[in-house]
Protein backbone atom coordinates (compact mmCIF):
# COMPACT_ATOMS: atom_id res chain seq x y z
CA UNK A 1 0.00 0.00 0.00
CA UNK A 2 0.89 3.35 -0.74
CA UNK A 3 2.60 5.48 2.21
CA UNK A 4 2.12 9.14 1.48
CA UNK A 5 4.64 10.46 3.75
CA UNK A 6 7.91 10.73 1.94
CA UNK A 7 10.92 8.54 2.87
CA UNK A 8 14.11 10.78 3.88
CA UNK A 9 15.70 9.94 0.52
CA UNK A 10 12.78 11.70 -1.43
CA UNK A 11 12.70 15.06 0.17
CA UNK A 12 16.57 15.08 0.28
CA UNK A 13 15.92 15.13 -3.62
CA UNK A 14 12.78 17.02 -3.91
CA UNK A 15 14.69 19.91 -1.32
CA UNK A 16 17.79 19.91 -3.41
CA UNK A 17 14.97 20.39 -6.55
CA UNK A 18 13.46 23.31 -4.76
CA UNK A 19 16.56 25.00 -3.98
CA UNK A 20 17.85 24.82 -7.69
CA UNK A 21 14.16 26.66 -8.21
CA UNK A 22 14.45 29.24 -5.80
CA UNK A 23 18.09 30.30 -6.46
CA UNK A 24 18.62 29.64 -9.98
CA UNK A 25 15.14 28.87 -12.10
CA UNK A 26 12.93 32.35 -10.40
CA UNK A 27 15.87 34.66 -10.55
CA UNK A 28 15.93 34.62 -14.46
CA UNK A 29 12.10 33.73 -15.34
CA UNK A 30 11.36 36.53 -17.05
CA UNK A 31 14.50 37.03 -18.42
CA UNK A 32 14.33 34.53 -20.43
CA UNK A 33 10.44 34.74 -21.10
CA UNK A 34 11.48 38.06 -22.24
CA UNK A 35 14.47 36.36 -24.78
CA UNK A 36 12.64 33.76 -26.68
CA UNK A 37 14.69 31.00 -28.00
CA UNK A 38 18.01 31.92 -26.24
CA UNK A 39 19.90 29.73 -24.54
CA UNK A 40 19.85 29.79 -20.74
CA UNK A 41 23.83 29.76 -20.34
CA UNK A 42 22.86 29.66 -16.57
CA UNK A 43 21.50 26.03 -17.02
CA UNK A 44 25.15 25.09 -18.34
CA UNK A 45 26.63 24.93 -14.58
CA UNK A 46 24.41 22.18 -13.94
CA UNK A 47 25.12 19.83 -16.20
CA UNK A 48 28.06 19.00 -14.49
CA UNK A 49 26.18 18.99 -10.72
CA UNK A 50 23.35 16.48 -12.15
CA UNK A 51 26.00 14.30 -13.76
CA UNK A 52 27.95 14.31 -10.45
CA UNK A 53 24.61 13.23 -8.43
CA UNK A 54 23.79 10.35 -11.30
CA UNK A 55 26.89 8.94 -10.51
CA UNK A 56 27.56 9.32 -7.23
CA UNK A 57 23.44 7.52 -6.92
CA UNK A 58 21.92 10.44 -5.66
CA UNK A 59 18.59 10.82 -7.16
CA UNK A 60 18.49 13.42 -10.36
CA UNK A 61 17.60 16.95 -9.75
CA UNK A 62 15.48 17.31 -13.37
CA UNK A 63 12.28 16.39 -13.74
CA UNK A 64 12.20 13.83 -16.85
CA UNK A 65 14.38 11.14 -15.05
CA UNK A 66 11.37 8.91 -14.76
CA UNK A 67 12.41 5.23 -15.52
CA UNK A 68 11.62 1.16 -14.71
CA UNK A 69 11.64 2.02 -10.67
CA UNK A 70 13.99 0.30 -8.77
CA UNK A 71 13.07 -3.36 -9.82
CA UNK A 72 15.43 -4.84 -7.48
CA UNK A 73 14.23 -3.03 -4.57
CA UNK A 74 10.87 -3.53 -5.78
CA UNK A 75 10.92 -7.47 -5.60
CA UNK A 76 12.29 -7.35 -1.34
CA UNK A 77 9.85 -4.33 0.04
CA UNK A 78 6.30 -3.85 -0.09
CA UNK A 79 6.90 -0.44 -0.68
CA UNK A 80 9.15 0.80 -3.32
CA UNK A 81 9.90 4.56 -3.84
CA UNK A 82 12.67 5.06 -7.17
CA UNK A 83 12.96 6.87 -10.45
CA UNK A 84 9.32 7.39 -10.98
CA UNK A 85 8.73 9.32 -8.01
CA UNK A 86 12.10 10.84 -7.17
CA UNK A 87 11.45 12.40 -10.80
CA UNK A 88 7.67 13.53 -10.44
CA UNK A 89 9.10 15.38 -7.09
CA UNK A 90 11.69 16.68 -8.61
CA UNK A 91 9.32 17.75 -11.37
CA UNK A 92 6.68 19.39 -9.06
CA UNK A 93 9.77 21.46 -7.33
CA UNK A 94 11.69 22.53 -10.51
CA UNK A 95 8.47 23.68 -12.82
CA UNK A 96 7.29 25.52 -8.87
CA UNK A 97 10.06 27.48 -10.11
CA UNK A 98 10.00 28.18 -13.79
CA UNK A 99 8.52 25.02 -16.48
CA UNK A 100 10.46 26.36 -19.18
CA UNK A 101 13.48 25.94 -17.64
CA UNK A 102 12.93 22.75 -16.19
CA UNK A 103 12.23 21.59 -19.80
CA UNK A 104 15.70 22.91 -20.70
CA UNK A 105 17.63 21.33 -18.53
CA UNK A 106 20.38 19.35 -20.02
CA UNK A 107 20.52 15.86 -20.03
CA UNK A 108 16.79 15.42 -18.80
CA UNK A 109 15.14 15.54 -21.52
CA UNK A 110 11.70 13.50 -21.98
CA UNK A 111 13.34 11.37 -24.51
CA UNK A 112 15.33 9.93 -21.33
CA UNK A 113 12.17 8.38 -20.08
CA UNK A 114 11.46 7.03 -23.44
CA UNK A 115 15.01 5.28 -23.44
CA UNK A 116 14.68 4.26 -19.71
CA UNK A 117 11.16 2.80 -19.91
CA UNK A 118 12.04 0.52 -23.36
CA UNK A 119 15.37 0.39 -23.67
CA UNK A 120 17.24 -2.87 -23.28
CA UNK A 121 19.79 -3.01 -20.63
CA UNK A 122 22.86 -2.83 -23.16
CA UNK A 123 21.30 0.59 -24.35
CA UNK A 124 20.69 1.77 -20.87
CA UNK A 125 24.79 1.64 -20.48
CA UNK A 126 24.97 3.35 -23.87
CA UNK A 127 22.23 6.19 -24.29
CA UNK A 128 22.36 6.36 -20.63
CA UNK A 129 24.11 10.00 -20.39
CA UNK A 130 22.87 11.71 -23.14
CA UNK A 131 19.95 14.61 -23.57
CA UNK A 132 17.01 13.20 -25.40
CA UNK A 133 14.27 15.11 -26.72
CA UNK A 134 10.95 12.91 -27.82
CA UNK A 135 10.07 13.60 -31.12
CA UNK A 136 6.27 12.14 -31.59
CA UNK A 137 3.89 14.68 -33.17
CA UNK A 138 4.00 14.98 -37.29
CA UNK A 139 1.72 17.77 -39.07
CA UNK A 140 -1.12 15.16 -39.74
CA UNK A 141 -1.66 13.93 -36.36
CA UNK A 142 -1.70 15.66 -32.85
CA UNK A 143 -3.10 13.14 -29.83
CA UNK A 144 -3.38 9.72 -32.46
CA UNK A 145 0.00 8.49 -31.54
CA UNK A 146 -0.94 5.30 -33.91
CA UNK A 147 -1.07 7.83 -36.75
CA UNK A 148 2.32 7.65 -37.24
CA UNK A 149 3.30 8.45 -40.95
CA UNK A 150 7.41 8.87 -40.29
CA UNK A 151 8.65 5.37 -41.98
CA UNK A 152 11.88 3.60 -40.88
CA UNK A 153 13.41 0.92 -43.44
CA UNK A 154 16.50 -1.27 -42.56
CA UNK A 155 19.14 -1.17 -44.67
CA UNK A 156 21.93 -3.40 -44.28
CA UNK A 157 23.03 -2.29 -40.62
CA UNK A 158 21.42 1.06 -40.59
CA UNK A 159 17.57 2.51 -40.51
CA UNK A 160 16.90 4.72 -42.62
CA UNK A 161 14.18 7.24 -41.21
CA UNK A 162 11.72 9.60 -43.46
CA UNK A 163 9.16 12.07 -41.87
CA UNK A 164 8.63 15.17 -40.40
CA UNK A 165 8.02 15.99 -36.47
CA UNK A 166 6.62 18.92 -35.36
CA UNK A 167 6.66 20.63 -31.66
CA UNK A 168 9.60 18.95 -30.40
CA UNK A 169 10.86 20.15 -26.97
CA UNK A 170 14.48 20.88 -26.98
CA UNK A 171 14.58 19.55 -30.49
CA UNK A 172 17.27 22.36 -31.27
CA UNK A 173 19.42 21.56 -28.35
CA UNK A 174 19.32 18.00 -27.46
CA UNK A 175 22.17 15.76 -28.14
CA UNK A 176 19.95 13.16 -29.00
CA UNK A 177 15.95 13.15 -30.54
CA UNK A 178 13.56 9.67 -29.96
CA UNK A 179 12.24 9.22 -32.60
CA UNK A 180 8.37 7.79 -33.62
CA UNK A 181 8.37 5.99 -36.72
CA UNK A 182 6.87 2.60 -38.42
CA UNK A 183 9.08 -0.40 -39.69
CA UNK A 184 5.84 -1.45 -41.69
CA UNK A 185 2.97 0.36 -42.22
CA UNK A 186 1.13 -2.38 -43.44
CA UNK A 187 0.79 -4.25 -39.95
CA UNK A 188 -0.50 -1.02 -38.38
CA UNK A 189 0.28 0.72 -35.36
CA UNK A 190 1.90 -2.76 -33.87
CA UNK A 191 4.73 -1.70 -36.11
CA UNK A 192 5.26 1.84 -34.59
CA UNK A 193 8.64 1.79 -33.01
CA UNK A 194 11.18 4.22 -31.40
CA UNK A 195 14.54 4.91 -32.71
CA UNK A 196 17.41 7.04 -30.78
CA UNK A 197 18.66 9.47 -33.53
CA UNK A 198 22.04 11.57 -32.91
CA UNK A 199 21.74 15.12 -33.08
CA UNK A 200 24.72 14.68 -36.01
CA UNK A 201 22.82 11.85 -37.72
CA UNK A 202 22.96 12.56 -41.28
CA UNK A 203 19.60 13.58 -43.03
CA UNK A 204 18.19 14.88 -39.71
CA UNK A 205 17.95 18.46 -39.66
CA UNK A 206 15.46 21.58 -37.94
CA UNK A 207 13.27 23.19 -40.05
CA UNK A 208 12.14 26.09 -37.60
CA UNK A 209 11.73 27.04 -34.28
CA UNK A 210 8.18 27.92 -32.51
CA UNK A 211 7.67 31.18 -31.26
CA UNK A 212 4.78 30.12 -28.24
CA UNK A 213 1.95 31.11 -26.04
CA UNK A 214 4.27 30.05 -23.11
CA UNK A 215 7.31 28.18 -21.67
CA UNK A 216 9.41 30.37 -24.04
CA UNK A 217 12.36 29.46 -22.21
CA UNK A 218 12.26 25.73 -24.02
CA UNK A 219 12.91 25.58 -27.56
CA UNK A 220 10.34 23.95 -29.55
CA UNK A 221 11.49 22.39 -33.11
CA UNK A 222 10.09 21.25 -36.20
CA UNK A 223 12.80 18.30 -37.09
CA UNK A 224 13.06 16.86 -40.73
CA UNK A 225 14.24 13.46 -41.70
CA UNK A 226 15.47 12.88 -44.74
CA UNK A 227 17.08 9.90 -46.05
CA UNK A 228 18.58 9.60 -42.25
CA UNK A 229 20.67 7.66 -41.37
CA UNK A 230 21.12 5.55 -37.47
CA UNK A 231 22.85 2.32 -36.46
CA UNK A 232 20.04 -0.66 -36.53
CA UNK A 233 21.01 -1.40 -32.83
CA UNK A 234 19.76 2.01 -32.25
CA UNK A 235 16.10 0.60 -32.14
CA UNK A 236 14.98 0.89 -28.87
CA UNK A 237 13.74 -2.48 -26.85
CA UNK A 238 13.02 -5.35 -29.75
CA UNK A 239 12.74 -4.50 -33.27
CA UNK A 240 10.67 -7.74 -33.53
CA UNK A 241 6.84 -6.45 -34.52
CA UNK A 242 4.55 -8.63 -32.24
CA UNK A 243 0.63 -7.83 -33.61
CA UNK A 244 -0.88 -8.97 -30.50
CA UNK A 245 1.19 -6.62 -28.17
CA UNK A 246 0.53 -3.73 -30.36
CA UNK A 247 2.59 -0.60 -30.14
CA UNK A 248 2.32 -1.06 -25.69
CA UNK A 249 5.87 -0.74 -25.50
CA UNK A 250 6.16 1.79 -26.78
CA UNK A 251 3.26 3.84 -25.12
CA UNK A 252 5.11 2.70 -21.56
CA UNK A 253 6.56 5.37 -22.48
CA UNK A 254 3.68 7.22 -21.68
CA UNK A 255 2.51 5.54 -18.44
CA UNK A 256 5.90 7.07 -17.20
CA UNK A 257 5.78 10.80 -18.69
CA UNK A 258 2.47 11.52 -18.04
CA UNK A 259 3.13 11.54 -14.20
CA UNK A 260 5.72 13.60 -14.74
CA UNK A 261 3.11 16.61 -16.82
CA UNK A 262 0.99 16.18 -13.79
CA UNK A 263 3.66 17.08 -11.88
CA UNK A 264 4.63 20.12 -13.90
CA UNK A 265 1.38 21.51 -13.75
CA UNK A 266 1.08 20.80 -9.97
CA UNK A 267 4.31 22.75 -9.45
CA UNK A 268 3.35 25.80 -11.23
CA UNK A 269 -0.39 25.52 -9.40
CA UNK A 270 1.50 25.61 -6.28
CA UNK A 271 3.70 28.59 -7.43
CA UNK A 272 0.58 30.26 -8.27
CA UNK A 273 -1.74 29.44 -4.70
CA UNK A 274 1.10 30.62 -2.78
CA UNK A 275 1.41 34.10 -4.98
CA UNK A 276 -2.42 34.34 -4.76
CA UNK A 277 -2.16 33.76 -0.47
CA UNK A 278 0.42 36.35 -0.32
CA UNK A 279 -1.76 39.05 -2.56
CA UNK A 280 -4.96 38.24 -0.33
CA UNK A 281 -3.33 38.10 3.11
CA UNK A 282 -1.90 41.66 2.14
CA UNK A 283 -5.02 43.09 0.88
CA UNK A 284 -6.71 41.53 4.08
CA UNK A 285 -8.71 38.95 3.00
CA UNK A 286 -8.61 35.90 5.47
CA UNK A 287 -8.50 32.51 4.87
CA UNK A 288 -9.84 30.18 7.51
CA UNK A 289 -10.10 26.30 7.41
CA UNK A 290 -12.42 26.34 10.68
CA UNK A 291 -15.14 28.99 9.22
CA UNK A 292 -17.29 27.35 6.40
CA UNK A 293 -16.74 28.29 2.57
CA UNK A 294 -20.20 29.92 2.26
CA UNK A 295 -19.73 32.10 5.17
CA UNK A 296 -16.04 33.65 3.91
CA UNK A 297 -14.83 36.47 1.65
CA UNK A 298 -15.15 35.01 -1.79
CA UNK A 299 -11.77 35.38 -2.65
CA UNK A 300 -11.52 33.28 0.19
CA UNK A 301 -14.11 30.91 -1.11
CA UNK A 302 -12.36 30.29 -4.37
CA UNK A 303 -8.72 29.96 -2.44
CA UNK A 304 -9.90 27.02 -0.74
CA UNK A 305 -11.48 25.34 -3.77
CA UNK A 306 -8.56 25.65 -6.12
CA UNK A 307 -6.26 24.24 -3.15
CA UNK A 308 -8.56 21.10 -2.57
CA UNK A 309 -8.21 20.79 -6.41
CA UNK A 310 -4.24 21.47 -5.84
CA UNK A 311 -4.18 18.59 -3.30
CA UNK A 312 -6.52 15.89 -5.20
CA UNK A 313 -4.23 16.50 -8.02
CA UNK A 314 -0.97 15.67 -6.12
CA UNK A 315 -2.54 12.52 -4.59
CA UNK A 316 -3.07 11.14 -8.22
CA UNK A 317 0.22 11.85 -9.44
CA UNK A 318 1.61 10.17 -6.18
CA UNK A 319 -0.46 7.26 -6.53
CA UNK A 320 0.21 6.84 -10.73
CA UNK A 321 4.43 7.44 -9.57
CA UNK A 322 4.34 5.08 -6.85
CA UNK A 323 2.53 2.43 -9.25
CA UNK A 324 4.96 2.44 -11.72
CA UNK A 325 7.94 2.48 -8.91
CA UNK A 326 6.14 -1.13 -7.93
CA UNK A 327 5.40 -2.34 -10.93
CA UNK A 328 1.75 -2.03 -11.34
CA UNK A 329 -0.17 -1.43 -14.55
CA UNK A 330 -0.86 2.79 -14.27
CA UNK A 331 -2.30 3.68 -17.84
CA UNK A 332 -5.64 4.38 -16.05
CA UNK A 333 -3.83 6.37 -12.81
CA UNK A 334 -1.19 7.99 -15.79
CA UNK A 335 -3.85 9.14 -17.14
CA UNK A 336 -6.43 10.48 -14.95
CA UNK A 337 -3.56 12.58 -12.66
CA UNK A 338 -2.67 14.01 -16.35
CA UNK A 339 -6.14 15.07 -16.78
CA UNK A 340 -6.58 16.28 -13.04
CA UNK A 341 -3.19 18.34 -12.87
CA UNK A 342 -3.49 19.92 -16.12
CA UNK A 343 -7.30 21.01 -15.75
CA UNK A 344 -6.68 22.04 -12.34
CA UNK A 345 -3.13 24.53 -13.29
CA UNK A 346 -4.80 26.38 -15.97
CA UNK A 347 -7.46 27.00 -13.38
CA UNK A 348 -5.37 27.64 -10.78
CA UNK A 349 -3.42 30.15 -12.10
CA UNK A 350 -5.70 32.02 -14.68
CA UNK A 351 -7.75 32.44 -11.59
CA UNK A 352 -4.89 33.83 -9.23
CA UNK A 353 -4.40 36.05 -12.38
CA UNK A 354 -7.77 37.52 -11.96
CA UNK A 355 -7.94 37.61 -7.93
CA UNK A 356 -4.83 39.16 -8.03
CA UNK A 357 -6.61 41.94 -10.43
CA UNK A 358 -3.94 44.55 -12.35
CA UNK A 359 -1.28 43.17 -10.22
CA UNK A 360 -1.98 39.83 -11.62
CA UNK A 361 -2.14 40.86 -15.53
CA UNK A 362 0.70 42.96 -14.73
CA UNK A 363 4.36 41.55 -15.54
CA UNK A 364 5.49 43.27 -12.38
CA UNK A 365 4.58 39.76 -10.73
CA UNK A 366 5.02 36.45 -12.67
CA UNK A 367 1.69 34.94 -12.04
CA UNK A 368 0.63 35.68 -15.52
CA UNK A 369 3.52 34.32 -17.03
CA UNK A 370 2.60 30.97 -14.56
CA UNK A 371 -1.08 31.45 -16.41
CA UNK A 372 0.62 31.12 -20.24
CA UNK A 373 2.96 28.57 -19.15
CA UNK A 374 0.11 26.19 -17.71
CA UNK A 375 -1.71 25.84 -20.71
CA UNK A 376 0.89 23.67 -22.28
CA UNK A 377 0.63 21.17 -19.44
CA UNK A 378 -2.61 20.66 -19.94
CA UNK A 379 -1.96 19.65 -24.06
CA UNK A 380 1.19 17.68 -24.69
CA UNK A 381 1.25 14.50 -23.33
CA UNK A 382 -2.01 13.91 -24.75
CA UNK A 383 -4.57 16.46 -24.04
CA UNK A 384 -7.63 16.97 -21.70
CA UNK A 385 -9.96 15.11 -24.17
CA UNK A 386 -7.69 12.26 -24.50
CA UNK A 387 -7.17 11.81 -20.96
CA UNK A 388 -10.56 11.44 -20.58
CA UNK A 389 -11.13 9.28 -23.31
CA UNK A 390 -8.16 6.82 -22.17
CA UNK A 391 -9.60 6.74 -18.95
CA UNK A 392 -13.57 5.72 -19.51
CA UNK A 393 -11.77 3.12 -21.58
CA UNK A 394 -10.03 1.96 -18.99
CA UNK A 395 -13.22 2.28 -16.89
CA UNK A 396 -15.55 1.03 -19.04
CA UNK A 397 -13.47 -1.61 -20.58
CA UNK A 398 -13.73 -0.59 -24.04
CA UNK A 399 -11.26 -0.83 -26.67
CA UNK A 400 -10.30 2.20 -28.65
CA UNK A 401 -12.41 0.62 -31.93
CA UNK A 402 -15.21 0.50 -29.60
CA UNK A 403 -14.75 3.60 -27.56
CA UNK A 404 -13.53 6.42 -30.05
Amino acid sequence: MINLELPKKLKASANQAHQVASQIFRPISRKYDLAEHEYPVELDTMAAMIEGLSDSGTQKIGGAAGGRGDEADADLIANANGGNMSALLNALETSWGDVGLMLTIPYQGLGNAAIAAVATDEQLERFGKVWAAMAITEPSFGSDSAAVTTTAVLDGDEWVLNGEKIFVTCGQRATHIVVWASVDKSLGRAAIKSFVVPRDAPGLSVARLEHKLGIKASDTAVLLLQDCRIPADNILGSPEVNVEKGFAGVMQTFDNTRPLVAAMAIGVARAALEELRGILTEAGVEISYDTPAMNQHAAAAEFLRMEADYESAYLLALRAGWMADNKKPNSLEASMSKAKAGRTGTDVSLKAVELAGSLGYSQRLLLEKWGRDSKILDIFEGTQQIQQLIVARRVLGKSSAELK
